[in-house]
């Protein structure tokens, strides 16, 4: 029997649903559990494809070419199970599918509400294709009390009913805050956010309580008498100084245990906990630490560079070594010299990003990096900067540019407006819808054996996550390789540059696709391995 586990949060956002759901599943899988971890989100867009990186944060990529939210790039990173498009929905998506529906009919002259109609919409997508797992986890985005979730939170409570006695399970993510002058952590706010989940008919059977001290015996039973809980189901979820000690942390407060003893299962037996030990102990003892600078353009919101700044912690675990990030707004290179930001550094990392704004400054980075000798890593974005760097400087094409940014005489970086997705052709009008229609998702590529890039993954041929619709212009190729950039990697049918990599350099790399996608603490991935590597033996010149 399929078991399902709800969470949701409660007195104020961002509490790390997503974290706690994640952490959760990877104790339930340290103790030989199946399972999938899913997200309902309730905002209005049909994706997040659209939306602000610096409002949302990072849009996550699936294999299947799904635009998803940043927690399941969460899911990934703790349990090593590749998410889906089917692991994610939002409000719009499920109107969208409600509406065509309608429109052709298909409900038979029905008045569409929300309830019965979203609600199982809604249910019918926690629901579907988990017949393989143990465990299912839903997390339910938002707050309890948002106006927009509340078609969510009468799904799964209509769920509790539906599905057979005793395979559900809700906990409730809340905030003990600590007042300085009380000298005391206040319950109140998680008593008033229970209350509100209560009155949606949810009755939560575990506390998850985000403190950062002990919480009190008096204040445990405080809260378990008046939230209508076990005092064991009241959970300290602890501050910690690292992500990766979430799970260890959960274990000691007792989450896995409390689960499965309000599934009845047994919980006497220890979780086999010791990647995750050796992942702790790695980050908390490194044995060297360098200094990498992310020149970026939405680096006020750490959240859009999730994943990388990840991928790049974990390239630094695999060399126990701490990897400090300088973050630099790219439009700083563009009103002053790179070189008083850049001195020292280890390596700079260029990131993908979208529009003109901060791309010259983006050039400027990948010429400092190359001129300099310091290692080099430009992603998607990125690597077509350092394209057009090398067009300008060294090919004679002093005018190189990109289409997204305006017509221009020179496009080395051009509008994809079709390309081969397996045996089918894809294609797309540059006037076209802007949401869903870049070239998403998992795609091979073609490595060159005596490259530098191939010697990092050991294979010529690879496949990785996409995300962009501007490629770099083949016809400069030749020019470009004369110079020494080469065009080490290409799509199957060798139409599209997949990877570049400058002839003599220490470490140079540009990749078209997102490596940051695939890369876990337990798996780093290798190119963020490389870097680091690089970055390690930049510092010993200095």
């Amino acid at each position: 029997m399929t078991r399902y586990v709800f969470i949701t949060g409660g007195v104020v956002s961002s509490l790390g649903k997503g974290l706690a759901s994640a952490a959760l599943a990877a104790l339930l899988q340290a103790r030989g559990y199946s399972v999938r971890l899913r997200k309902l989100d309730p905002y209005l867009n049909v994706d997040p494809g659209t939306m602000s990186p610096t409002q949302h944060g990072e849009v996550f990529v699936t294999d299947d070419g799904a635009e998803t939210d940043l927690d399941l790039g969460h899911y990934e990173r703790f349990t090593g199970v590749p998410a889906t498009r089917a692991d994610n929905i939002t409000t719009g998506r499920i109107y969208q599918d409600i509406i065509a529906k309608e429109r052709r009919g298909d409900y038979l002259g029905a008045t569409i509400q929300v309830i019965p109609h979203v609600t199982n919409a809604i249910k019918d997508f926690v629901r579907d294709g988990n017949d393989a797992f143990d465990f299912v986890l839903v997390e339910i985005g938002g707050t309890v009390g948002d106006i927009e979730g509340l078609p969510f939170f009468e799904a799964i409570r209509q769920l509790g009913n539906d599905l057979p006695r005793g395979s559900t399970a809700f906990v409730h993510l809340t905030l003990l805050p600590y007042i300085p002058s009380a000298g005391e952590l206040k319950t109140k706010p998680t008593q008033h956010s229970v209350k509100e989940l209560r009155s949606i008919g949810i009755q939560p059977d575990i506390l998850l309580c985000r403190c950062d001290r002990p919480i009190p015996a008096d204040e445990r039973r405080k809260l378990g008498l008046f939230c209508n809980v076990r005092e064991t189901a009241v959970i300290e979820a602890r501050d910690v100084a690292s992500i990766y000690d979430v799970p260890l942390s959960y274990r000691e407060a007792g989450l896995d245990r409390e689960v499965l003893a309000h599934f009845g299962l047994a919980h006497d037996g220890e979780p086999d906990l010791s990647r995750w030990r050796t992942i702790s102990e790695r980050v908390k003892n490194p044995e060297g630490e360098v200094t990498i600078a992310i020149v970026g353009k939405y680096t006020g919101l750490k959240d859009a560079y999730k994943s990388l700044t990840e991928a790049l912690i974990h390239g630094g675990i695999s060399h126990r070594c701490r990897v400090n990030l300088e973050w630099i707004e790219a439009e700083v290179f563009e009103r002053e010299d790179p070189a008083p930001f850049l001195e020292g550094i280890n390596g700079i990392l260029v990131p993908g990003g979208f529009g003109q704004r901060g791309a010259e400054g983006k050039i400027r980075a990948a010429r400092f990096a190359r001129e300099r000798k310091i290692p080099y890593f430009g992603i998607c974005f990125g690597m077509q900067m350092a394209v057009i760097e090398a067009a300008r400087s060294l090919a004679g094409v002093p005018d190189a540019n990109s289409t997204e940014f305006g017509d221009t005489a020179e496009p080395v970086v051009g509008l994809l407006t079709e390309w081969l997705r397996g045996n089918e052709l894809e294609q797309r009008a540059a006037a076209g819808d802007l949401g869903g229609t870049m070239r998403l998702g998992a795609y091979d590529a073609t490595l060159h054996p005596d490259t530098k890039i191939a010697g990092i993954y050991g294979s010529t041929h690879i496949s990785e996550r996409h995300r962009h619709r501007y490629e770099v212009n083949m016809a400069y190729r030749e020019r470009l390789e004369a110079k020494g950039l080469r065009f080490s990697g290409l799509s199957p049918d060798g139409l599209l540059p997949e990877t570049v990599e400058h002839v003599g350099h220490p470490w140079f790399i540009g990749v078209q696709f997102h490596p940051e996608l695939k890369s876990r603490p337990f798996a780093p991935h290798p190119l963020f391995e490389g870097f680091v590597g690089a970055a390690i033996e930049q510092s010993r010149l200095v």
